[in-house]
């Protein structure tokens, strides 16, 4: 039996992250490593978004986002940007038919008008295409950073208090998550980092509020569904108390 079946054998259905983030880093470095040029990191990383969104699918995780670009990569050098944005629509383009069979809906945030507009049309056709599949949501975060979000829902938010349709003293957290782009997808359980790195990023700032946080040195091009089912197993030993003591939670 291979390692991610026994892991996947040990992994309790009943205490699943109903919303796994992700932040897929380390494509560049693990190009150069190979004397590669980076867009051949982010080439061999499809493998990994293949195998991860299969692998939540399979275990019955409802939601998956994957920090796919910030706003900040915009200053990449052009043409990792321009192979970025090409590789994007080839992606997009051939995973449609893969993402119906397996009843995945594809969703997107961030500041979705600044894509190329070639790009930004054929994700909102990828995201018609997708609308009916009801087993997972996939949601790419693309010119994405929560402290965007943060900005334009507080700028939704004064344009209705100005208008009158909002009352300021009736704006509570749940106001607050309403105005996010991330609306209607309860907070991510688990994020996983990979690479290395131990800090979120700008990545969904609000969202990840009482999140368990799941750090891998491996780089993502090499992350497959065996260290998926690891981070999750991780998940699962750790205790949720949101603010109460052990023994609130275990008594409740």
């Amino acid at each position: 039996m291979e390692l991610k079946d026994q892991l996947m054998q040990q992994i309790d259905r009943e205490r699943l992250p109903k919303h796994v983030a992700i932040i897929m880093d380390g494509n560049g470095r693990w190009a150069k490593e190979r004397g590669k040029p980076r867009l051949f990191g982010h080439q061999s990383a499809i493998q990994s978004v293949r195998e991860v969104s299969e692998g939540c699918a399979e275990i019955g995780v409802e939601y998956l986002t994957l920090y796919a670009f910030s706003t900040e990569n915009w200053n990449r050098p052009l043409a990792e940007v321009s192979g970025l944005m090409n590789l994007l629509a080839q992606t997009i383009r051939n995973e449609v038919s893969t993402m119906n069979k397996n009843s995945i809906k594809l969703n997107a945030i961030g500041d979705l008008q600044s894509l190329p507009k070639a790009n930004y049309d054929q994700l909102m056709q990828a995201l018609t295409d997708t609308s009916h599949n009801t087993r997972m949501t996939l949601t790419l975060a693309l010119s994405y950073s929560g402290r965007w979000d943060l900005t334009q829902a507080t700028r939704h938010m004064a344009e209705d208090v100005k208008s009158g349709k909002l009352e300021p003293e009736t704006i509570s957290d749940k106001t607050i998550s309403s105005y996010l782009s991330t609306a209607g997808i309860p907070d991510p359980e688990l994020l996983i980092r990979t690479s290395g790195e131990e800090r979120i990023s700008n990545f969904l700032l609000w969202e990840l509020a009482y999140s368990e946080l799941y750090f891998t040195p491996k780089y993502w091009p090499d992350f497959r569904k065996a260290d998926l089912y690891e981070a999750v197993l991780n998940y699962q030993q750790r205790e949720r108390r949101f603010g109460k003591t052990s023994e609130q939670v275990t008594t409740k």
